[in-house]
């Protein structure tokens, strides 16, 4: 039987939660603890009451980014799959849809915060690490029967790329023209219906 979570539990979980959204929104280096702390509703002095360091957050925070982000995505493949969509078509359809495009704070940790992974302190390199083979696994699972394992990353890396281009075009025909391109192909070229 679970416990309830304490008060200090819950008081971490919303700082953790509010730290994921403000990374995927803003970066790595647009998250002040102090912003943090005011956008959950707290005083920035009870930060180190949960926290050892700003790094220590914001690996934590790219961890449940990541979980968001891969519950959002499972549970929109599985509402693509009932409606009959391959694994993979539901994962693609899904990943490099307008909506993911235009949700940069709720989506995909890797395709927002890519570019400055590399360049944060190595605890935060370890998380994004994880968020990066994490992305890799979903795409491992959702392969058509057949496909190499070893495709997988490649995959990976096209529709973080494509996302990220989509983004920066914005919203307009030409960003969403390269979403909508990207899918075809990566549809055409892996997905098991397409292939017949």
């Amino acid at each position: 039987m679970d416990t309830p979570a304490t008060k200090k539990e819950l008081t971490h979980r919303r700082i953790v939660e509010t730290a994921a959204r403000a990374i995927r929104r803003g970066g790595f280096h647009g998250v002040g603890v102090a912003d943090i702390m005011k956008e959950a509703g707290l005083t920035h002095g009870g930060f180190y009451a949960h926290f050892a360091s700003r790094d220590a957050l914001l690996a934590e925070a790219l961890a449940q980014a990541g979980r968001e982000s891969g519950e959002r995505i499972a549970k929109g493949a599985a509402a693509r799959q009932s409606g009959g969509a391959s694994a993979f078509r539901a994962m693609v359809d899904g990943y490099l849809s307008e909506s993911h495009a235009g949700e940069t704070e709720r989506g995909c940790p890797v395709a927002a915060l890519l570019g400055e992974m590399p360049r944060q302190a190595p605890e935060v390199r370890a998380a994004a690490s994880e968020r990066v083979h994490g992305l890799i696994a979903t795409v491992r699972k959702a392969l058509p029967a057949g496909t190499p394992a070893s495709h997988a990353p490649l995959i990976a890396s096209q529709l973080v790329g494509a996302l990220q281009m989509a983004r920066a075009l914005g919203d307009g025909a030409e960003g969403k023209a390269l979403l909508s391109q990207t899918r075809r192909h990566l549809l055409a070229q892996y997905d098991a219906p397409s292939r017949s």
